[in-house]
């Protein structure tokens, strides 16, 4: 062969091996980039793993401060009364700040004097209807039932210690439960009361 025929041809050799073979890189790289559907999908597991992490810490912290905005103490104590047949029952003495006798009642064993006093119209209030937020339903128990009664806990303490007229024998109403023991039992109300949790410091006579 010649040599310009042998020129020519390695050049035409040449253009053709360039031509097959040239969109291949191309063509692998475009092979090789994720589709836009897969781009789609990454991206939205990406964002869905991104709330789903951060919103327990967003939903926690928000439902811990409702609880704290809204925490109140339940009603402990506080129900309803069965009038027991009259002379079956435990006897309870109400009395006025000065000493004169306002009613004598009965009640059953378990009863507590605030839910007593409600049932036999006693003005004995119980502003936080027994759940021991208030004082208001404060009584002056004699001393020698007094001392048959289970301490006080640190709760009724609290709001004792904001009660008007507060004496050595004071208890919260909704607090003192009926036995066997107590029959005969007095309680005195105070001649004002004052509520703290209802209304700041106002005292309300009886």
């Amino acid at each position: 062969m010649s040599r310009p025929l042998a020129d020519f041809a390695q050049t035409v050799g040449a253009a053709l091996i360039k031509r097959s073979s040239g969109p291949r890189p191309i063509r692998s790289k475009i092979m090789s980039m994720p589709s836009t559907s897969r781009l789609i999908r990454t991206q939205t597991k990406k964002q869905t793993r991104i709330r789903s992490q951060a919103q327990p810490q967003v939903m926690g912290a928000g439902y811990a401060g409702g609880l704290r905005a809204l925490h109140t103490s339940s009603p402990r104590s506080h129900g309803e009364i069965t009038r027991p047949a009259p002379g079956t029952g435990i006897k309870l003495v109400f009395k006025d700040s000065k000493g004169a006798e306002i009613k004598t009642i009965e009640g059953n064993e378990g009863d507590d004097i605030l839910s007593l006093a409600h049932e036999y119209d006693v003005d004995l209030e119980g502003a936080c209807e027994g759940s021991v937020a208030c004082s208001t339903c404060h009584v002056v128990i004699d001393p020698e039932h007094y001392d048959m009664l289970p301490e006080p806990d640190d709760e009724e303490n609290d709001m004792l210690d904001l009660a008007f007229g507060l004496e050595d024998t004071s208890r919260l109403g909704c607090q003192v439960k009926l036995t066997k023991e107590l029959d005969g039992m007095t309680a005195t109300l105070p001649s004002a009361t004052r509520n703290m949790y209802v209304d700041g410091a106002k005292a309300r006579t009886h």
